[in-house]
Parts: structure tokens; sequence; C-alpha cells
């Protein structure tokens, strides 16, 4: 075997121009297969960071009425916080959300939106509900970037929200906007006013209940409470996986063809070598060796071009990717535009298990274009091919 290395090697490096093509070419696979996976997985990485962030923490308990995408539930979807989560809340470990239905009317104009009562001292989430300890001339409220965008506020403004309390009863009050913030995870910002928890349950006659208990360990042994769901972080990432493994499929497809155009050049490369050294090939078995260990020789010749493109392809990819995986790639759209967790500059990652596999993949892919083509040297009558004669 090391034999036949050393003879691969040395006709690769024999054949000079028509190698050095095929690496390049091989190896532009290899870094752009790299970098493509990076972002995904770059991309699945942030979302999950910010929605553990800005919203999820290690999991949630949901009323069993409340339905995110259904706005009618939110008029049901409230009960007491049960007694033993008292503890945890008082540590900061467990955060209670209320929602409810709302109306702004921002300059005279008129926008839905979903208000959230949340304690201003929790440190559990990113919100920087500490600006909702303010005292102003009305409730204070944080909004998101996004939402501020769309409505047209800033810090300071005061407009006037509109709520239906428990019993169906309208009636509105004014906040202040008291603080904006940037995130990436549309669901804490788009169409969403946050206010002190206790002014909310008081707004809507529902001392001591919650809608949401986001907790903070993900790795405690929870179960169901009465009146309420509870939704693991797995769960609650589920969608981001369908997502990313949705553009895994898609990447797929062009991986595929990459690498054919490739590997085809490699096997034309192979066919041509079997055609124009016959009578090396006749030479191998004339001095000893079997058809076997010729088939080896040249199936070893073709896999090391992956071998070759590898080494060519941290050249120049390692800086490459080093470069790309500090500037990141801006999409030029905000999360608003997805509706999902997503930065407007993705940064990939670059994991030893990406790296190992596409090589492998690449490798194995080369190994079996390379014995394709090299089994039709089994057939050959050393004699004729001594004499340059394929039968």
């Amino acid at each position: 075997m090391k034999l036949a290395i050393k003879l691969a090697f040395k006709n690769l490096i024999g054949a000079g121009l028509r190698t050095w093509l095929n690496v390049i070419v091989l190896s532009f696979s290899f870094v752009i297969i790299i970098a493509a996976k990076g972002i995904l997985v770059g991309w699945d990485r942030q979302a999950k960071k910010d929605m553990t962030d800005w919203e999820i923490g290690g999991g949630q308990y949901w009323n069993v009425n409340y339905d995110p995408y259904d706005a009618f539930t939110l008029n049901d979807a409230h009960s007491a916080i049960p007694s033993q989560f008292s503890g945890e809340i008082e540590r900061g470990d467990m955060v209670p959300v209320l929602i409810t239905q709302g109306t702004i009317y921002p300059e005279g104009r008129m926008q839905s939106i979903q208000i959230k009562g949340i304690d201003p001292e929790q440190t559990l989430l990113e919100l920087p509900t500490g600006k909702l300890d303010t005292a102003v001339g009305a409730i204070p409220a944080i909004i998101g970037g996004n939402m501020a965008r769309v409505n047209k506020l800033k810090a300071g403004d005061y407009v006037t929200v509109r709520w239906r309390d428990t019993n169906g009863t309208f009636d509105a009050a004014e906040i202040c906007i008291t603080g904006i913030f940037a995130t990436n995870v549309p669901t804490v910002d788009l169409a969403q006013v946050w206010i002190p928890l206790d002014s909310l349950q008081s707004m809507v006659l529902m001392p001591g209940e919650a809608t949401i208990l986001t907790f903070r360990d993900a790795g405690n042994q929870r179960s169901e409470e009465e009146n309420w769901k509870l939704m693991t972080y797995k769960t609650l990432v589920s969608e981001i996986d369908e997502m990313i493994k949705t553009k895994s499929v898609g990447q797929s497809v062009f991986y595929v063809i990459l690498l054919i155009l490739a590997l085809l050049a490699i096997f034309d490369t192979q066919v041509l070598s079997i055609f124009r050294r016959q009578k090396e090939i006749g030479t191998y078995v004339a001095l000893g060796y079997t058809r076997k260990e010729v088939v080896m020789l040249f199936t070893v010749e073709g896999a090391m071009h992956a071998v070759l493109a590898a080494i060519t392809g941290a050249i120049y990819g390692i800086p490459f990717l080093m470069w790309f995986a500090k500037k990141g790639i801006s999409l030029g759209l905000s999360s608003a535009d997805y509706g999902f967790a997503i930065a407007d500059t993705m940064y990939p990652v670059y994991s030893v298990t990406l790296i190992a596999g596409t090589t492998l993949v690449v490798l194995l892919a080369t190994t079996i274009v390379s014995y394709w083509p090299s089994r039709k040297i089994a057939k050959m009558n050393p004699t004729e091919a001594l004499r340059g004669k394929l039968q």
C-alpha cells in the first residue's frame, strides 16, 4: 500500500497541469461547501441564542388556552400563577408574562398590538425592563426598534393605548415610551408594547395572573401543572430546527452539482490515463503486480486528488474562512422581514465535525469515481497491454 501511494503521488506530479487543474477545481468544492454549511451552523446558533436570551430562556409554561398564532385565544389565555413557583419567581429564575390585546393611536393612526406585562426587576431575559421602573406622568412602556420605526415613535413620546378588561369593558390610558431596544427576535418586538406586570394586571382586572411563565434552567425535570402546558426548550426551538433542515436540503442539491462537476473531471482523467498508459499497466503486471494491485494503484492515484485538494484548499481556504467568520455576510434584511430570529449580519461557524465530515465525503466520492473506470484494468490482457492494445 505504501508503494502504491508513492507511485500514485509520483504519477500525479508527473502529470503536471492536468493534475493541478483537477485539484484546484476540487479544492473550490471543499471551500465553498464548508463556507456555505458554516453559514447555516452560524444561523442556527445565533437564532437559538437570541431566542434564549430574549424570549424563551430555558423553557416556558403556557396557559392551556394560549396559542401564539391565534390572537382570539388571548381573552381566555390567563390563569393564577401556581404557588409552587413563588420561590423561583422571587429568586429571579422564573418570569411571569401577562398578554392581552390592545390598540395604540400614534399620530391619530390606529395600530393593533399585544400589551405584555413583565416584572421590571427581572434579569432572566435581555429585555431592558429596568427602564419600566421610571416615574413618568403615564404608564411606562418599552418597545422594540422595528415597532418604533413602523409607528414613528421615539423615547419620551406619549401615546394613547386602549384595551379590554376581563369583563369585556374597554378602557384607555396614556403610556410613555421610556426605552427602545434593538433585537433580532421579532416575537418580542413587532406590534408589542411592554409595561410593568402589576400595571397590566390592574388594568385588565387579573391580579396574580399570567399567560406565560419563562424559567431559567432547562435541565430541571419539570411536569405540566393544572391549567399550564409545559413547553420545553427543544419544542420552542423546533421551528428553527425545521427551517435549518429545509435550508440544508436545498443546499445539498447545490453541493451535489458542485461535486459532480469536479468529479467528472477526475473521472475523465482516469479514463484517459487508462487508455494512454496501457504499456505502463502491462509492465506492472509483467513485473509481478496482480491485476487487483494495479487497480488499487490507479484508484489511489485518483483518490489522491482529494488529498491534494484538501491541502491546496487549506492554503487559501483557511485565511478566507477566518476572514469570512470575522466579517460575516449581510443579508440586507431585518428579522422583521423573515418573521423569526435572524441577525442582519450572519457569522459562519466552522466546527471540526463540519470540516472532517466534508473532507471525508469528498474523499469517499473521489475514491469511488476513481475506482469505477479502474475496474477495466482487471480485464486487460498483459501481453496486449504491453503492445499498447486494449482488449
